[in-house]
């Protein structure tokens, strides 16, 4: 596969559940505030492509994926290729929309497609013919003022469509828009886990935290295994993990020893950085969008630390605890410099965790890049880094999605 890398960028509902996902599939030589080339056809086909190739449910899992529809990809036949059940075709308000174009929506809208209306910042004629199409009208929130966004809202009240409110930068942008009514949610503040709100930690993260701390040490397995007969949740949340991984095994685990002794001390301590991101059940969605980004990115530094270094298995782990510690901050609402001290983390990984220094400093910042579609900044750490491609970033990055799909199913 040559030139596609992925992003994805979380869509919330009102309760903060993960619904969605945007999709960014971008040429490499495509601009990062660009959605379509110049060239509209071959972007289509650069979609498609890749989905072909990359898989839809591996990429989403039992998710819905917004993928931005030009008009040629609209009008052609290989819009085909994607499942009616897996994706939300998003189309623009454009200098000219012809009749032939409407109708060709009508048509994929009674096979079951779903449209999106993007970038919405006001209705006009071209609105209005857009709008009985669509079932998910994306309003620029950014773009416009409280009073405009007031109006606007009341005129999209009178068409059947959910209304997902985009580019949401901060809590008023949120708290303002959950008050107008607006369904679904999209931006920074909730992608970009670093401005999201910060809350205390709850007691069972603690408890976790201190866990992780004894699986990284030198504890022995009834040391373990004490500390989480402490905790019987988060008990029953290890044993359903591990069962729900060990289906080859000829009994189930029945035991907390008996998971510690299966998993062995490595997989140990992935699960209990997996669990810190489930373990507060009342924060439901925040928690579940940042167990998928975390897992996905944690598995990803890891398939990048065995590319540049395949036979170093002690790098490959140290890349994967980086890419999920990366948002304990966040999650816990703690500073990172104090989650490291209690950790005992080594150098070089807390370097990269607080300033993304270092190699794998510079690994987080591509795995973070990628995930904003951050055009300019992949293809400069690329250039650095020196061992990976465009092309092998993607591949591996599929695997990464997948495998963190399979886990919040594990959870779930």
């Amino acid at each position: 596969m040559e030139g596609f890398f992925l992003g994805r960028q979380p869509i919330l509902d009102r309760n903060q559940n993960l619904v969605a996902f945007e999709l960014l599939f971008r040429r490499e030589e495509t601009d990062k505030s660009a959605a379509i080339t110049d060239d509209l056809s071959a972007s289509a086909n650069v979609i498609i492509n890749a989905y072909c190739q990359l898989g839809i449910q591996n990429v989403l899992g039992k998710l819905r994926g917004f993928v931005n529809a030009n008009p040629e990809l609209v009008m052609s036949d290989i819009i085909s290729l994607l499942p009616t059940k897996h994706v939300v075709l998003e189309i623009r308000e454009t200098e000219t929309i012809t009749a032939e174009f409407l109708a060709r929506c009508s048509e994929l809208k009674q096979k079951g497609y779903q449209f999106a209306l993007d970038n919405i910042v006001e209705i006009n004629d071209k609105i209005e013919k857009l709008l009985p199409i669509v079932s998910v009208v994306k309003v620029n929130v950014l773009a416009i003022e409280k009073p405009q966004l007031t109006k606007l809202v009341a005129e999209l009240n009178r068409w059947p469509v959910l209304l997902l409110a985009l580019k949401v930068e901060n809590r008023e942008q949120e708290a303002l828009c959950r008050q107008l009514g607006f369904q679904m949610f999209q931006g920074y503040y909730f992608a970009k886990p670093e401005v999201m709100a910060v809350k205390r930690a709850d007691p069972g993260k603690l408890a976790l935290l201190k866990l992780l701390t004894l699986a990284m040490g030198d504890s022995d397995v009834e040391e373990l295994e004490k500390e989480f007969k402490h905790q019987p949740g988060l008990s029953y949340n290890l044993m359903r993990m591990v069962n729900s991984v060990a289906n080859g095994l000829p009994q189930k685990i029945n035991s907390i020893k008996h998971a510690i002794m299966i998993l062995g001390r490595q997989q140990l301590r992935r699960w209990i950085q997996l669990l810190l991101y489930t373990a507060d059940q009342a924060d439901g969605g925040v928690s579940n969008a940042l167990m998928q980004t975390a897992a996905a990115r944690g598995k990803l530094m890891e398939l990048i630390a065995i590319a540049e270094r395949p036979h170093d298995k002690n790098h490959h782990e140290r890349a994967f605890m980086v890419g999920i510690l990366s948002l304990l901050d966040t999650l816990l609402g703690m500073d990172m410099q104090q989650i490291i001290d209690k950790l005992g983390i080594p150098e070089d990984m807390s370097q990269a965790l607080l300033t993304r220094d270092g190699r794998l400093g510079q690994e987080l910042k591509l795995v973070e890049a990628n995930e904003k579609g951050e055009v300019t900044a992949i293809q400069s750490i690329l250039n650095d880094l020196g061992f990976i491609s465009l092309s092998e970033l993607a591949d591996i990055e599929l695997q990464a999605i997948g495998w963190a799909n399979r886990i919040g199913e594990s959870v779930d």
